[in-house]
């Protein structure tokens, strides 16, 4: 058997942000020698990963069904490996005592973090950092999994399938574009993880799109995703706003944009790794661990003070817009 047949099963976690920040780990992995099989709760995740060699089946709604599943994915991999189920085969990237408990009745070993009282059920339970960005987290986890000490790289380097690039452009130029623009990331689904559990979406986003356009000189871009077409309509009518919601199309927008302007939203992890400059604009949000990754991120948030959540002004956000793509020019 050689190193490159070793599967090994991993669980990736639940949102889109958090996928696109366990790319690393999950990339440390495979260069070890692993053939990933990645179980995913998001339909979303087979299109997010789609430039990876790495099969993803996604869970069914049930305990029985995510166990079945499990089972058939076990058996396969014990068909490619004979000694697939005398090792540690399984990794967890989620915190949570069901996704333990789903590894534990399927029969396989799995390392995860000693975390909700899971440890019994684990082969191997790993300390869970205590502070650090998500993605370090993610990463310590890959390298206790392996056994082995060693930095997480400055870039995610998420990759774009081609088609998905040529389909984007299409979309473009129907929209009359053919060169620069700033993509808009202004939504944000569920809350900050905050005990008040705030909201993420920054208030002044509707205005920043009235004013961005003139002051930038570039057109805007909006792309919502499902349920989010209206009110894209009703508050950014000043973006051009191109119909659909397909992942794998925002991926490919999000990578030719000049400029990412966007919330605490998946959006604005995924343009970060594709490697475009982004302004992060943060209310509770605590930057050091959620930030986007990479080292065009610039975080535009105020300090924390008691009450509500004091948010940055558009002048600002538009100030810091002109200084990035100046600098680009």
């Amino acid at each position: 058997m050689s190193a490159a047949r070793r599967p090994l099963v991993v669980r990736i976690r639940n949102w889109v942000g958090d996928v696109v920040l366990g790319l690393p780990a999950l990339r440390l992995i495979e260069s070890h020698g692993y053939e990933l099989h990645i179980v995913a709760r998001g339909k979303w995740a087979p299109t997010l990963l789609a430039a990876y060699p790495w099969p993803v089946c996604v869970q069914g709604a049930s305990l029985r069904d995510k166990v079945q599943q499990l089972r058939e994915l076990r058996r396969h991999c014990q068909q490619v490996d004979p000694g697939f189920a005398r090792r540690e085969n399984a990794l967890l990237l989620p915190v949570s005592f069901s996704s333990a408990l789903e590894m534990r009745l399927a029969g396989l070993r799995a390392v995860g973090v000693a975390k909700e009282g899971r440890s019994l059920l684990l082969q191997r339970a790993v300390p869970w950092a205590r502070s650090g960005h998500e993605l370090e987290r993610y990463w310590d986890v890959a390298c206790r999994f392996l056994r082995v000490q060693q930095a997480p790289p400055r870039n995610i380097d998420l990759q774009v399938l081609p088609a998905q690039v040529t389909e984007a452009r299409q979309l473009l130029q129907a929209q009359g574009i053919d060169g620069a623009f700033v993509m808009i990331c202004p939504f944000a689904a569920g809350r900050a993880a905050t005990v008040d559990k705030a909201d993420k979406k920054w208030p002044a986003f509707g205005e920043f799109t009235r004013l961005a356009g003139p002051a930038l000189g570039l057109p805007l871009v909006v792309y919502p995703g499902p349920g989010e077409h209206a009110a894209a309509r009703q508050h950014y009518p000043d973006a051009h706003m191109i119909d659909g919601a397909n992942l794998a199309t925002y991926l490919a927008l999000l990578q030719q944009a000049a400029l990412v302007v966007a919330n605490d939203t998946g959006p604005a992890h995924i343009a970060a790794a594709v490697g475009r400059p982004v302004v992060s604009v943060l209310g509770p949000t605590d930057a050091a661990r959620w930030a986007p990754w990479g080292p065009g991120v610039h975080v535009l948030q105020r300090p924390p003070r008691p009450g509500p959540t004091d948010w940055p002004g558009t002048d600002e956000a538009l100030a810091l817009a002109q200084r990035l793509l100046a600098g680009a020019g």
